[in-house]
């Protein structure tokens, strides 16, 4: 068993102590290996010595993704190359890729973590585990895999794609759990459906992450295939996946606060909000080698609960990711996020879970367009029943977000499927 009540510190006293001496100890290994973090605490008059208590965390520094990019490659690094085990990257579409490292000790932590998560959610070694994240400088696949083998479970490396190998393999190799994106579990669901497999296969679990999904995806999917689905949350910079997962309470993901310390700050001002508000998420690793990263900002917008879980575990529990705030479009003053949109979407008996949003500029003026995909059964010709449709989609979209939105219907199965992370939003205003 790598994860119970048992295993946490009996006290929220005995975390705090743990983190201010692990917390101490990342900041000298900063000060005394990485000129980047050494030169920020010199311009604010700090030494890592001065930093003996955890509670002094909202004193130190931000770490932007920026900085990961301006010191591109190794400049972040904390160890020498050749301790340096594992390179993984994002895919720099943006610009120049951020690059994570990996020591040997940071890989057993990556993969203690995971088989941690992976235990919370019941997965054991009677299982077989189809992972279809994408392998490679992702980090996606990789993390769960040596999680999985970890539990002992037996693991399928299929990757992403594919989708008439992996439900071959679903069916062949009774394949009881599936680790992917929620885009592209919805899009197995429908799959599965379609080909009329639900008899066929014996999936009980999901484990799916990488990008924001709702409560109401997380019931079309359940409630379309018959299990039950999980959320994990990660990132690249902090470890990969396996910061958070949910339990069987399915109320929150628990952060494995001997690794990670958490923070929610207003994402404009920086200053630290209290329990159960909305904010920013920031991480501070505290065991990392190769790259520890202090108050990290991950744009990521959600809560943190610290009461005890119903589950009996006591490390705190972060709310659902309801978007990135550099994702956030604002249109005419308001604030919206492709979750609410998604949300609205799932509660319809007529549409399916795949839209796109886009967004223009006209006469100074932005507008708002979804292009929803209807079900087919609701698909007619009939220009009256598909206007109605249109009215009763854009009256949800306005109650939700307080602005009108023109709506585009499409027929079924004509909208792209995400085989890793769904691109849901073409904002024109950025040509």
């Amino acid at each position: 068993m790598f994860w119970n009540k048992e295993i946490e510190c009996s006290s929220r006293n005995e975390l705090h102590n743990l983190q201010s001496k692990r917390l101490h100890d990342m900041l000298l290994r900063m000060y005394n290996n990485v000129p980047f973090y050494r030169n920020k605490f010199t311009e604010l008059g700090i030494h890592p010595n001065d930093i003996t208590n955890v509670s002094q965390l909202s004193s130190l520094p931000f770490t932007y993704k920026q900085d990961l990019r301006d010191n591109y490659p190794f400049g972040l690094f904390a160890v020498p190359q050749h301790q340096v085990v594992r390179l993984h990257a994002s895919s720099g579409t943006t610009g120049k890729p951020t690059v994570v490292a990996y020591t040997q000790k940071d890989l057993e932590t990556w993969t203690e973590v995971m088989a941690r998560s992976l235990t919370m959610a019941g997965i054991s070694n009677s299982d077989i585990m189809q992972v279809a994240y994408g392998y490679g400088l992702f980090t996606g696949g990789l993390g769960v895999h040596y999680g999985a083998e970890k539990v002992g479970a037996s693991v399928i490396p299929i990757s992403g794609g594919n989708t008439k190998k992996q439900l071959q393999l679903m069916e062949d190799f009774g394949s009881t759990v599936i680790a992917c994106t929620p885009s592209y579990a919805a899009f197995l669901s429908e799959s599965i459906l379609a080909e009329k497999l639900l008899d066929k296969i014996k999936l009980k679990i999901g484990v799916f992450g990488a990008e924001p999904w709702t409560e109401e995806m997380r019931s079309f999917i359940q409630n379309s295939i018959g299990i039950k689905a999980y959320n994990i949350y990660g990132l690249s910079e902090i470890i990969g996946p396996g910061v958070s997962m949910e339990c069987e309470c399915q109320n929150g993901s628990h952060i494995f606060e001997d690794h990670f310390i958490p923070e929610i700050i207003n994402p404009d001002t920086g200053e630290v909000l209290p329990e159960g508000e909305l904010g920013e998420l920031v991480f501070t690793t505290i065991t990392k080698e190769a790259l520890p990263l202090l108050r990290y900002r991950t744009r990521d917008l959600t809560t943190l609960h610290y009461d005890t879980c119903a589950c009996g575990r006591t490390m705190v529990r972060m709310g659902r990711i309801i978007g990135r705030s550099d994702d956030m479009l604002i249109i005419r003053g308001v604030n919206v996020f492709p979750s609410q949109v998604e949300s609205v979407l799932i509660e319809l008996a007529e549409t399916t879970p795949h839209y796109t949003i886009i967004v223009n500029r006209e006469n100074n003026l932005d507008t708002l367009e979804i292009q929803v995909e209807v079900v087919e059964q609701y698909w007619t010709d009939e220009m009256k029943v598909l206007d109605g449709l249109k009215k009763k989609i854009q009256h949800a979209i306005a109650n939700l977000l307080g602005i009108n939105a023109s709506i585009k219907l499409v027929e079924p199965n004509s909208m792209q499927r995400f085989e890793g992370k769904a691109q849901r939003v073409i904002d024109n205003r950025k040509l």
